[in-house]
């Protein structure tokens, strides 16, 4: 139990900056992808055709293209195309690269929850909105949107879950965060099973929290309804 502990206490400048990259990550590409995605759903629903094959063609391209391909795309394609990611946060551009590729990523995910939750919402109340002068933008805004959001809790949820676990790929391309605390630890001959178990339980505590949101935010909005 003494050596489990000294992983940690002996190793934490590396588990320190690691695991708050990891939370910073999180934050970033889940804010960036839920106005992203949220845009995107705008434009599937959009009566401007043009918006709805771009948001279509978007989804289609980027659900289907594995989250590493974005990242090596970002990393080795994109400097062939003069574009320099700069640094942001006090961290390298590879961090800069890291939440870049899951924003654009996960949005595609949040688009496609965000249009199941349009969906559910009676057209009869977008027809009646609009019978009364609103514009598309409004109906969406005031009347579509905030029912949109209530319906769709769980799938965000576990698309929010899901995106905490890809930040893990980002330790594959220069980032220090929690995946690659195991490398690093590693150089040191530290002990691989309790840098891993410690990694487990980071996450343990991270997704912890957002499951208690989730039903929480659904007891609330159940009452609500």
């Amino acid at each position: 139990m003494l050596s489990f502990w000294e992983t940690l206490t002996k190793n934490s400048d590396l588990f320190i900056p690691g695991f708050l990259s990891t939370i910073y990550l999180f934050i970033i590409a889940a804010i960036g992808s839920l106005v992203l995605g949220t845009a995107l759903a705008a434009m599937r629903v959009s009566p401007v055709p043009a918006m709805r094959a771009f948001g279509a063609s978007y989804v289609n391209v980027i659900r289907n293209t594995p989250l590493t391909l974005v990242f090596v795309f970002l990393v080795f394609a994109t400097p062939k195309l003069d574009v320099a990611f700069p640094s942001t946060f006090g961290q390298n551009g590879f961090f800069t690269i890291a939440y870049s590729a899951l924003t654009i990523y996960t949005s595609a995910f949040v688009c496609e929850v965000v249009r199941s939750g349009v969906n559910t919402v009676s057209p009869g109340q977008s027809e009646a909105a609009r019978a009364i002068g609103m514009t598309f933008g409004q109906v969406l805004g005031l009347i579509v949107m905030p029912q949109a959001f209530r319906a769709i809790v769980p799938p965000l949820s576990s698309v929010m879950i899901a995106l905490l676990k890809n930040t893990t790929i980002a330790g594959g391309f220069s980032v220090l965060e929690s995946a690659a605390i195991r490398q690093n630890i590693s150089e040191r001959g530290g002990d691989q099973i309790h840098t891993i178990l410690w990694t487990l339980i980071f996450f343990l505590i991270l997704i912890t929290p957002l499951v208690a949101l989730q039903r929480a935010m659904e007891r609330r909005w159940a009452v609500s309804r």
